[in-house]
């Protein structure tokens, strides 16, 4: 296999990812955004997980201003948690999430050993991107049509 080819193939196995990632954040009770994010490790969905409160709490994640209430938990953060309390182990693994992520989420993808991230919607601040980038971790941008989405 060429290496254009390979490039063609994991781009594509790229966008089918990040296609279920937003079918994901369907999941997500808040109004403002939803984000859905997979880890994925050797071709497996380890994780999985939303933006939302944490369990045991009321579905709203605005407070009455419209505002997110502060411990509104991200996507990101759910996925990496719910590693922490499966037999799983995200050392390596690509996370795919529909926003890129914002430095505290950032800081856990490095902690949590994920080596690649890709996203299709860029958020407004881009610390958490040079953070993950500084930290060597491969940053991959795909701009999802609307074609792309709806496959």
């Amino acid at each position: 296999m060429t290496m254009e080819n390979k490039q063609q193939k994991q781009h594509d196995l790229d966008l089918r990812y990040l296609r279920m990632a937003t079918i994901w954040a369907e999941n997500s009770y808040c109004e403002r955004r939803k984000v859905g994010a997979l880890i994925v490790k050797d071709k497996m969905i380890i994780s999985d997980g939303y933006n939302g409160t944490p369990a045991g709490f009321e579905n709203i994640c605005e407070n009455e201003d419209g505002f997110t209430k502060p411990y509104v938990l991200h996507a990101e953060a759910n996925a990496i948690t719910k590693i922490a309390r499966s037999n799983n182990n995200s050392a390596g693994a690509t996370m795919y999430v529909t926003t890129s992520p914002c430095i505290e989420c950032a800081k856990l993808i490095i902690q949590a050993g994920i080596k690649r991230v890709v996203y299709c919607k860029k958020y407004r601040l881009t610390d958490g991107i040079d953070l993950l980038t500084r930290a060597g971790i491969e940053v991959v941008y795909i701009e999802m049509t609307e074609s792309e989405n709806n496959r």
